[in-house]
């Protein structure tokens, strides 16, 4: 199992937001991983430990909207999070054009 996976909900239209392209950066916003969410909005990326220090995963959620006609006030998310042990770690994400959230998940 790779070490840190996510999951992006469209809270607008109640479904998984499938075909995000995700980038997972290192603390120097170098890229570590890319990727895209599947058909039920899921994505498992990086390798499979991460060291201990700050990531971001950036959310490409301006295209994706896009792609649905719909205009969003965040073209881009990025969550910043702190990697400490190597436990799995699960970084949901419930999005809309107009709002978004986050929390750790397991």
């Amino acid at each position: 199992m790779t070490h840190l996976t996510t999951h992006v909900l469209d809270g607008a239209a109640g479904a998984p937001a499938s075909g995000v392209d995700v980038k997972l950066l290192d603390a120097d916003g170098v890229a570590v991983a890319s990727g895209r969410t599947d058909a039920d909005g899921r994505l498992a990326l990086g390798p499979d430990e991460l060291s201990a220090g700050t990531y971001a995963l950036v959310f490409a959620t301006g295209p994706y909207f896009a792609a649905r006609g719909s205009e969003t006030f965040y073209p881009s998310v990025t969550v910043s999070f702190a990697v400490a042990d190597t436990r799995h770690y699960h970084v949901p994400l419930l999005l809309s054009p107009f709002a978004y959230s986050t929390y750790r998940g397991t």
